[in-house]
């Protein structure tokens, strides 16, 4: 397995914990106000950038979803609404935003069409070939191993079935990617210190966007792990790109 650069941005830089136990306190400690924040940091438009992914699987009509990292369960959520499978199971590492994820589930009643689990992305405890396709919104730079991680969806996917990802990224456009990082640096982080008490979360944030191996880069690691026509397409002046491909 290849090591990358994001791979090894952690959260709290003076911890000897491994990434996945830090990202896991990490996204305990700012649940509470996580939803807030990427409403209130994206302006809301991280809402049309989970619709638009999810409508890449529309046409197959999956009806069983894994959603992994799937944080308080925005993504599933959304794949219910847009797809209506039988059944998407949603996993993440962090109780604490499970928890918050769970009771929005019971408040809109979707409590019997979304289960989430605490789960493991590089660990998935399904069978091979159990899943009609897999999605990861905003998570897939907190695998501790990218590679272990993606290798564990192409696993549970069943042959044919297709992996949706979306994931933000650097505009190249100087003058956006100029403002871009001004406002990841300064207003982000600065935002998300005052509101959550936690500024190693949108400091991580930021390091971690600026490390990931994104478009061609990132396609040609799915290619190197056997996915098939894979592609991905650009967001929001490219502050977003989502990824999809195939077993």
């Amino acid at each position: 397995m290849n090591i990358y650069p994001h791979d090894t941005v952690v959260p709290f830089k003076d911890s000897a914990e491994n990434k996945s136990v830090q990202v896991e306190a990490m996204f305990d400690k700012i649940a509470f106000k996580y939803d807030f924040l990427n409403r209130f940091l994206s302006a809301g438009i991280d809402k049309s950038w989970r619709k638009q992914a999810i409508r890449l699987l529309k046409k197959d009509a999956p009806q069983q979803i894994l959603d992994v990292a799937t944080g308080t369960g925005d993504l599933a959520i959304t794949a219910l609404k847009i797809l209506n499978p039988q059944k998407i199971t949603g996993i993440d590492i962090s109780e604490g935003m499970l928890e918050i994820g769970r009771k929005k589930m019971e408040k809109e009643n979707y409590s019997g069409r979304i289960e989430l689990l605490k789960g493991d992305s590089e660990a998935i405890l399904f069978p091979d070939n159990t899943f009609d396709a897999v999605t990861v919104g905003f998570g897939v730079r907190n695998f501790e191993h990218l590679e272990k991680g993606l290798s564990e969806i192409l696993r549970v996917l069943k042959p044919g079935g297709k992996l949706v990802i979306a994931e933000c990224t650097k505009p190249a456009t100087p003058v956006v990617k100029g403002f871009y990082n001004f406002y990841m640096k300064y207003v982000a982080q600065g935002i998300g210190k005052m509101v959550s008490k936690d500024g190693d979360a949108y400091e991580y944030l930021n390091n971690s966007v600026s490390k990931f191996p994104e478009k061609k880069d990132f396609i040609h690691i799915l290619n190197q792990l056997n996915y098939r026509n894979a592609f991905y397409k650009t967001l929001t002046l490219g502050i977003c790109t989502i990824y999809c491909a195939e077993k």
